[in-house]
C-alpha cells in the first residue's frame, strides 16, 4: 500500500494535463473558463460542436459513467444526502477545507497557487467548492451528469495547477512530488468523506451504515471523475476506506506555518462575514469535528462553546444565547441530549449565509482554470 501511495505522489493526469498545459500556451484558458458557464451536464453523446475540438475530445473521454457504477449505490447515495445533506456540506465546507490544510503538501500548494491560497483564497475556495458540495446533494445529481460536470471542471482546475508549477520552473518536485497529485486527489477524498463521517459521529450525529456507504459511493465516483485511475480509486467500502484513512492520516497531517496561514485566512473570512456568537459557534463545530488534536495541529481557535459542548449544563446556558443575526431574534432552549445539536444547528445556518456570500458577492461558484501562478509566499 505504502510503495503504491509513494507512486501515486509522483502522478498527475496525463490526458487533462495535455489539454490544459496547450491552453495555457495559447493563452485560451479564459475563454475555456467561459465556456464552463454553458456545461451544466456531462453524459455520453452530448453535442458539443461549439467547444474547442480538444476540450470536446477531452468532455466526450470524460464522459462515460465508472464501469462499477451501480444505481443501488446511487440511491443509497440519494439516501444520505435526504437525511444528511445541509450538516454534511457544512462540515465538508469547514472540517474537509482546513483537513487538507493539514497535508503539508496539500497547504503549500493551495498558498503558492495565488489566488486560492491567498487573502481572497477561503471565499474563493469556498465558493467554488461548495457548488461540488451542495449539487452532490441534488436530486438525480449522480444520475443527470450535474457531479459528472462540476467534478470534471475541477479535474481541470487541478490541471492548471500542476501546468503551471511546471512551467514556472519553481516547484521543487523532489521535495513535494507532483502537485496536485493522485495521492493528494485522492486524500482530499477521504478527508471529504470519511474524515466529515468521522466529524459528525464527533458531533453526535447518527449515520446508518447504509447511508454511511451512500456516501462513500458517491466520493467514489467524485474520485472517477477527478481523473484517477482505477488502481488509486477509493473503494465503495467505508469500513476499509476508514481504516486505511486513519493509517495514512497519522504519516500526512502535519502541523506547518502554510497549514497555520491557511487555516487563519479561514477563519478570519468566517469572524468577518458573521455575527459573534454566529461565527463562535461555527468554529466550535469545525474544531469538535477535527477533534482537539488535528484542531490544535491546524491551528483552530478554542471557544466558549467548545467547553459548552462538553458540559451539558453550561452548555445550555452558553447556547441559548446564541440568538442574534442568522436566527433572527432568539435561539430556542436546548432540550436535546446532544449538547452539540444548538451550535450544529446555528452554524449550518451561518454556513448557508457563508455559501451565498460567497457566491454571489464577486467570487465565481463555477471552478476556474489559473492563468498564471499568483505569489503570497
Amino acid at each position: 500500500m505504502e510503495v503504491e501511495l509513494e507512486a501515486a505522489g509522483q502522478e498527475g493526469d496525463p490526458a487533462a494535463d495535455a489539454l490544459v498545459s496547450d491552453l495555457i500556451d495559447n493563452r485560451e484558458v479564459d475563454g475555456v473558463n467561459g465556456l464552463f458557464r454553458t456545461i451544466g451536464t456531462l453524459k455520453p453523446g452530448m453535442d458539443f460542436s461549439a467547444l474547442p475540438e480538444r476540450l470536446a475530445q477531452f468532455l466526450h473521454e470524460a464522459a462515460p459513467k465508472p464501469p462499477d457504477w451501480s444505481e443501488a449505490d446511487v440511491k443509497a447515495a440519494e439516501g444520505f444526502f435526504d437525511h444528511h445533506h445541509g450538516v454534511a456540506s457544512m462540515l465538508q465546507g469547514t472540517v474537509g477545507l482546513i483537513g487538507t490544510y493539514l497535508s503539508p503538501t496539500g497547504a503549500f500548494t493551495l498558498r503558492s497557487t495565488g489566488r486560492l491560497g491567498g487573502v481572497e483564497g477561503p471565499g474563493r475556495r469556498l465558493s467554488q467548492s461548495s457548488r461540488l458540495f451542495i449539487d452532490m446533494g441534488d436530486p438525480d445529481a449522480l444520475s443527470n451528469g450535474t457531479l459528472a460536470a462540476n467534478v470534471t471542471k475541477v479535474r481541470l482546475v487541478h490541471a492548471s495547477v500542476r501546468q503551471l508549477h511546471k512551467k514556472s520552473g519553481r516547484w521543487d518536485y523532489a521535495k513535494w512530488g507532483e502537485p496536485v497529485s493522485q495521492k493528494y486527489t485522492t486524500g482530499a477524498a477521504c478527508v471529504f468523506s470519511v474524515q466529515v463521517l468521522e466529524a459528525m459521529r464527533n458531533l453526535g450525529i447518527t449515520v446508518s451504515k447504509q447511508d454511511a456507504h451512500g456516501f462513500m459511493c458517491a466520493w467514489h465516483y467524485v474520485n472517477h471523475y477527478l481523473g484517477t485511475p482505477d488502481k488509486w480509486l477509493l473503494p465503495k467500502d467505508v469500513d476499509l476506506v476508514d481504516h486505511l484513512w486513519r493509517i495514512e492520516r497519522e504519516k500526512e497531517w502535519r502541523r506547518s506555518e502554510d497549514c497555520l496561514f491557511m487555516t487563519e485566512q479561514a477563519i478570519k473570512f468566517y469572524r468577518d462575514l458573521l455575527p459573534p456568537a454566529v461565527s463562535d459557534a461555527f468554529i466550535a463545530v469545525t474544531r469538535v469535528g477535527l477533534g482537539d488534536h488535528y484542531a490544535d495541529m491546524a491551528g483552530v481557535p478554542r471557544s466558549p462553546i467548545d467547553f459548552a459542548a462538553k458540559g451539558l449544563a453550561t452548555g445550555h446556558k452558553l447556547a441559548s444565547g446564541l440568538g442574534s443575526g442568522l436566527l433572527g431574534g432568539g435561539a430556542k432552549k436546548v432540550t436535546g441530549v446532544n449538547p452539540y445539536e444548538e451550535a450544529v444547528g446555528i452554524a449550518a445556518k451561518g454556513y448557508n449565509e457563508i455559501v451565498r456570500f460567497a457566491i454571489t458577492h464577486d467570487q465565481d461558484d463555477q471552478p476556474q482554470m489559473h492563468q498564471e501562478l499568483g505569489d503570497n509566499r
